[in-house]
């Protein structure tokens, strides 16, 4: 049974002094998956990876990666994983080529395996021809592939990336996502991390973290048909922004959100309070051109999850 699961978290904790980092998560990862793990900066997110690699003790709890205990393999564990942090660890005064080499023997790779691996990871990652080219002279997509290339240059089973697209452009982004399906679809596990929603809905399995704690967990799917509290109600109308401010002023509703041009309000019996919005931006000379109940997004049960956590936290605390 264990060796369907490639991570296995159970009560997981990290407390630092009085501050609790990582509050008693548990969630599991299929082998061959992509695992998506959402939350806001500073949830709790970094923390649990570095405790999931061994670079942390988790203060409670515990849990395995590959079938290794994360407190007494952790070594084993590192052997068999790939790791892409936030910021690129890539050596800019070295080229490609010389970038592949050296993480190619950070992991023990060499001789014929090296040169087979390093012309995979330029095939992959689109890189041939540029093996010469000064890393620092590389653009933030190209940067992004040759990390990713050195992450896996030992064949991992597992892969953690944290936040591995923030600050990319969105083609960048779409091929590099790209790369990780291909990756999953040979049997590699991925857990990354993201704040980006579209990447979300291509995960697998996802859990949202908030304050250190698992507020939502499941397929993209059961997430927005389970977890997500009241209706959406999407608005298309003039002047956003009043509309926006007008139907916040209210506090009649749980969320309401701008989502580019449209307005997402979130609330319980939306269409009983269709008379009320139409009034409220009426009175701020906004005209409505459409408003429709739609299927929330991640982004709607996202923040819905996120207030819902914060309002029983309040009335913890009140009690």
């Amino acid at each position: 049974m264990q060796n369907e699961y490639s991570v296995v978290a159970k009560e997981l904790t990290k407390e630092f002094g009085d501050f609790t980092a990582v509050d008693h998560i548990n969630f599991d990862i299929r082998m061959g998956e992509i695992f998506g793990f959402l939350g806001p900066n500073g949830s709790g997110k970094t923390t649990t990876i570095r405790m999931l690699l061994g670079l942390l003790r988790p203060t409670g709890g515990g849990g395995s990666v590959l079938g290794y205990d994360i407190e007494k393999e952790s070594e084993e564990i590192r052997k068999r994983i790939g790791y892409m942090s936030q910021q690129f660890s890539l050596y800019n005064d070295l080229t490609v080529s010389e970038n592949l080499n050296f993480y190619g023997g950070t992991y023990g790779v060499s001789g014929q395996r090296l040169r087979e691996r390093k012309e995979y990871i330029l095939e992959m990652a689109n890189l041939k021809g540029r093996e010469r080219e000064m890393t620092k002279n590389l653009s933030g997509g190209w940067k992004q592939r040759l990390a990713l290339g050195t992450a896996i240059i030992h064949e991992p089973k597992m892969l953690f990336l944290d936040e591995p697209t923030a600050g990319v452009d969105p083609i960048s982004r779409r091929a590099f996502w790209d790369l990780l399906y291909e990756l999953s679809e040979q049997g590699t596990t991925i857990f990354v991390t993201t704040h980006y929603m579209d990447e979300a809905e291509h995960c697998q399995s996802l859990a949202f973290i908030h304050l250190g704690r698992i507020v939502a967990r499941g397929t993209p799917q059961e997430i927005k048909e389970t977890i997500m509290k009241g209706q959406v109600l999407e608005i298309d109308c003039s002047e956003p922004d009043v509309a926006v401010g007008s139907l916040r002023d209210a506090s009649v509703f749980d969320e309401v959100a701008l989502y580019g041009a449209l307005i997402h309000v979130v609330g319980e019996d939306l269409d009983s309070h269709r008379p009320l919005i139409e009034r409220l931006l009426q009175e701020g000379d906004v005209q409505i051109r459409s408003m429709d109940i739609i299927a929330p997004s991640l982004e709607d049960v996202f923040i819905s999850s996120i207030k819902e956590e914060n309002r029983k936290l309040a009335l913890s605390k009140g009690a």
